[in-house]
């Protein structure tokens, strides 16, 4: 089975949750400040490695109507660099409308944006877990 990252991007602050090894649990951690700086970007990679992530997800931040805004070129520039850190890990851009909103309808101890990403997480689990994993 493979371990999965969610990011949930921001440029002050990134969410994150990692699944568990059989694919069915989204856990959220402790959000990485300034992500897309060389400090971030190391954090990132040090998770990545303690973890065994396989693959990586990036929300990518859609209006409602699903144009694309100014914070999703930014999310395409991090997953860029996140690629280039992270040499063979498959980093997948995945629409991440709403993950806030819902993760706040479900309340919880973890920080906001790393619920974000649990929940973009557990979508995508729920879609591709069976055949990716």
């Amino acid at each position: 089975m493979t371990r999965v990252l969610a990011l949930d991007h921001g440029s002050s602050l990134c969410g994150v949750a990692v699944s568990d090894p059989s694919g069915t649990i989204a856990t959220p951690l402790e959000p990485v400040r300034t992500p897309s700086s060389k400090a971030g970007l190391g954090q990132l990679e040090s998770l990545c490695n303690e973890r065994a992530v396989e693959r990586v997800i990036v929300g990518l931040p859609l209006s409602l109507a699903g144009a694309e805004t100014a914070q999703t070129e930014e999310a395409r520039k991090f997953a860029d660099r996140l690629r280039q850190r992270l040499r063979g890990v498959p980093i997948e851009l995945v629409d991440e409308r709403l993950t806030t909103a819902e993760a706040n309808s479900r309340g919880g101890e973890a920080a906001e944006d790393s619920r974000a990403a649990a929940v973009l997480l557990e979508r995508w689990l729920e879609i591709n877990g069976s055949t990716e994993l």
